[in-house]
Parts: structure tokens; sequence; C-alpha cells
């Protein structure tokens, strides 16, 4: 994702690929869905990228792998891990903290390889402007 391989990242994907950015409100006390895809969405999404206003800073993505988990008899695994993205404006002149939250992904292990089944990343940072369209 921070080189924009669009193409790369969906090919990490299974075919019944879920995406979701949600968030928790404290003013409403409720949970938010910020973007939430199958993956011919995402297919959509990416294809769009070009045609929308936004920020083309660059982010960098870190996440740090806290547990992995296997379900289902070694079918499917459940990785948590934290995530930081950190932006960068495109002259280089400065790098902020962008958004924290925790990412948690399903994982589909088989002979093929593994495969992306479903990816939900709960943020703890609500305010990151306008002009983002690129998924963390």
């Amino acid at each position: 994702m921070d080189a924009k391989d669009f193409d790369g990242y969906l090919a990490l994907c299974d075919p019944a690929f879920h995406y979701a950015i949600t968030a928790f409100s404290p003013e409403i006390r409720k949970s938010m869905t910020w973007l939430e895809h199958d993956h011919a969405g995402m297919v959509t999404l990416f294809g769009n990228l070009p045609k929308h206003n936004s920020d083309h800073s660059l982010l960098s993505r870190h996440a740090t792998v806290y547990t992995i988990e296997e379900l289902n008899g070694g079918e499917t695994a459940k990785v948590t891990s934290a995530l930081q993205v950190f932006r960068t404006t495109l002259d280089g002149g400065a790098t902020e903290l962008f958004a924290v939250g925790k990412m948690t992904d399903t994982v589909r292990l088989s002979a093929v390889g593994a495969r992306l089944l479903d990816r939900n990343i709960h943020l703890e940072t609500r305010m990151i402007g306008f002009g983002f369209h690129i998924p963390f």
C-alpha cells in the first residue's frame, strides 16, 4: 500500500475479501463505519482514485503484530496488530503521526498460500482531515 501497488495488494486478497475502517465516537457512544467494501468494491475504489481530488502526501504504514491465533483447524488465522500511519508532506519537509489503531485480519491458509479474507482497522484517531481516499 505504501508504494501504491494496489494490484499487488489485491492479489494478496481472497475473492471473498471484506475491508472496513471503523472508529468509536464518544459523542454519540456508538461505533462508526468510515469505509466498507468487498473485493469488487476495493477494485472500484482503487480504479477511481485518479478521479478524486486527493491529498497526495506519502503515507507510511507500520504494523506491529500482537497475536496470531489459529482458527478452524488451521484453515484460517486471526492476526491482531497495532497500526501507526505516518504522513510525509510532498516536499518532504515534515513527517507527522497521522493515525493509530488496531488491525484485525482473518487470513485463509491453503496449499496455494495465505490470502487476506477480512481486514478491520479500528482507529483511535478520528480527525484525519479530507482528501485521503486510500485505505490504511
